[in-house]
């Protein structure tokens, strides 16, 4: 006699499959956002795989073809040591959004661990987070990030470090205003009824509510941190020489445009594009996640 097993489909796979091909449907209806997507996975691909496309070694230095015009040996020229544009073009994205993610990321989580804190906790300890915040924010970004670097020294942790500290509090503003206009909902009342704990409501119910506008302000954020990091690097207080970056190359190329404008072109080109790739990403997703916004309802 044959056994048959009876295989009940995943109820929570079937939801979070119908809530990805829903977004991904208004997603595509989006032209500038899907050619945000484009741009934004193009820049990427390029600093991942950036060590198979390189044709010179973006840190030799050739004393011939100094400040030298694209040709089919240097496809975008070199710079006034003789190394090679295109290669340290492709390089130097590395850099930028190694910045992005790595200082966005650690002040996003960190932002929604104190938010969440201030939002849902007693208001002693609200206030405190909120004067911890504005303590930070009041501060002008830009000078609190040369004072920084200055103290600790031009690298690329110090970089991390900086803009993770100034974008920290945003963060947490947000994800404290979500949970407190979540925490006098009904349904927040409801599960405290039926015995659920802070914690349990803080990852089942408040977190997935706070996450869309968050993921919005990343998007928006990131071009604003690659010209951050470009301009620091640019004034000579970001990575350090000899590495590629985008600021640095575009510093090289500012010092020598009147002989050569392929520099500052070669250079420019990448953080336009990025720029404007995560602006229409971020432009997208607020469409998709703002209800007031959102042209199918």
């Amino acid at each position: 006699m044959a056994i048959v097993e009876i295989i009940r489909p995943d109820p929570n796979h079937a939801v979070a499959t119908g809530v990805f091909r829903t977004f991904w449907r208004q997603f595509r209806k989006n032209r500038l956002g899907m050619l945000g997507l484009m741009l934004v996975l193009l820049i990427a691909l390029i600093a991942i795989f950036a060590p198979l496309m390189i044709t010179h070694d973006p840190i030799r230095i050739m004393i011939g073809p100094r400040l030298a015009p694209p040709s089919m040996d240097f496809l975008l020229g070199t710079d006034q040591l003789g190394r090679d544009t295109f290669s340290r073009v492709v390089m130097g994205g590395r850099v930028p959004l190694l910045v992005a993610f790595a200082s966005l990321g650690s002040s996003l989580a960190v932002g929604l661990v104190l938010g969440l804190m201030a939002g849902f906790g007693p208001r002693w300890l609200d206030n405190l987070l909120l004067l911890f915040f504005d303590t930070i924010r009041s501060f002008p970004s830009i000078i609190f990030a040369l004072a920084m670097i200055a103290l600790l020294g031009p690298s690329l942790p110090s970089v991390i470090l900086v803009i993770s500290v100034t974008s920290m509090p945003i963060y947490a503003r947000v994800v404290r205003t979500q949970t407190e206009a979540l925490r006098s909902s009904e349904f927040i009342a409801a599960e405290r009824c039926m015995g659920a704990g802070t914690t349990r409501i803080l990852a089942v119910h408040v977190l997935p509510n706070v996450l869309g506008p968050l993921l919005i302000l990343v998007s928006m954020d990131v071009p604003a941190v690659i010209a951050v990091e470009a301009g620091l690097s640019f004034l000579g207080m970001g990575v350090r020489p000899p590495t590629p970056d985008w600021g640095a190359t575009l510093n090289d190329g500012f010092s020598y445009i009147s002989q050569t404008p392929w520099l500052v072109i070669a250079s420019g080109v990448p953080i336009v594009l990025a720029t404007l790739g995560f602006t229409f990403l971020g432009e997208a997703l607020r469409d998709i996640f703002d209800p007031k916004l959102r042209k199918d309802l």
